[in-house]
């Protein structure tokens, strides 16, 4: 136990990292024709910025609005059918919930979501629209993981993790690997990290396929529950964020993931929430791209100047889009107030 009474550390075994390329090659398969190919765009401004060549993968234009969809679609879909006939069970704080009840409905199953109370009202009220059974808790005095396999077990349900299984991770990794069969040979490869379930997809990709990549997560300023991992060599759980970026709110990185980026991760930076909403406005205005605060920590990153990127071929996931007009309106007003 640290001294910090903030960060307690986590004293299970590291687990034996076990997803292959392989893995992400048959998801990328399974998903042909289920999930979109989603463009990658440049942004000239953006280039000159950075002094580099930006490439920008918009999963903010995936199915369901996010990459959450491409690990959660392969994840049932190796269900077999008295599992999807029992239903599943996932535990989001809003992208992930889109993606399971979404899949689960294309896949002839049915889902229970748990949802943190606090979760932005679109997508709670998407996640029932999609044909979910929402159960929301509250994050600061309820454990998830708890009610969540409680939840499991008296209804026989499957759980899928929104980061920590193999199946997910081989989805979100074909993000990865879309991207530079999409983009060619890349220096660099920024993307969001919350539990850590694209990120670790990314690296099975790239140490595969490109290990001379550097491998860069952001998190936010409050939240950088992997940044202050790596640091102590083992996963420490940090207080509930506080940030706007609603998709990253996770107190501890998944015990999978954490083992894959541990070995593969070249650096994790992190950024303020005025950072993140100075990036949804830059998209919006040179990109013409919509984008919610989580999906767009990357590029604050770049904008920020938190990568050394001089020359470099780069790519940045823009990793969600959903967010509701209010909401987006706000977010950029308050900048506007604050500039």
């Amino acid at each position: 136990m640290t001294s910090n009474p903030h960060l307690i550390a986590d004293l299970t075994v590291a687990v034996k990292p076990s997803v292959t390329l392989a893995d992400v090659h048959a998801a990328a398969a399974r998903l042909a024709g289920v999930a979109d190919r989603t463009p990658v765009l440049s942004c000239p401004a953006l280039d000159e910025w950075v002094s580099a060549q930006v490439l920008l993968k918009c999963e903010n234009l995936q199915r369901t609005g996010s990459f959450k969809f491409r690990g959660a679609y392969n994840a049932i879909s190796r269900l077999n059918i008295e599992q999807r006939s029992h239903g599943v069970i996932a535990f989001s704080s809003g992208n992930h919930a889109l993606a399971v009840a979404t899949a689960a409905r294309m896949l002839g199953s049915t889902a229970l979501i748990v949802m943190p109370s606090d979760a932005p009202p679109a997508k709670l009220t998407a996640a029932s629209e999609l044909g979910a059974h929402v159960r929301t808790f509250d994050r600061y005095t309820e454990d998830r993981f708890a009610l969540t396999d409680r939840l499991a077990a008296e209804h026989g349900l499957t759980l899928i993790p929104p980061y920590d299984h193999v199946d997910v991770i081989a989805g979100a990794g074909s993000v990865t690997l879309e991207l530079l069969n999409q983009a060619g040979p890349l220096d660099v490869l920024v993307m969001p990290l919350g539990g850590g379930g694209q990120l670790a997809g990314a690296g099975v990709v790239t140490t595969a396929i490109s290990p001379a990549t550097r491998l860069i997560g952001v998190e936010t300023a409050t939240g950088d529950k992997t940044r202050q991992s790596l640091r102590a060599g083992h996963r420490v759980r940090i207080p509930v964020p506080h940030t706007i970026a609603d998709g990253v709110t996770g107190e501890i990185p998944g015990e999978l993931t954490f083992a894959l980026n541990q070995h593969r991760v070249s650096d994790v930076v992190v950024v303020s929430d005025e950072e993140i909403t100075t990036a949804m406005a830059w998209l919006f205005q040179e990109v013409k791209v919509v984008a919610e605060p989580s999906g767009v920590l990357a590029v604050a990153a770049l904008l920020a100047g938190r990568v050394d990127l001089p020359d470099q071929r780069v790519g940045a996931v823009v990793s969600g889009g959903n967010i509701d007009l209010h909401r987006f309106h706000a977010l950029l007003q308050s900048r506007l107030t604050r500039t």
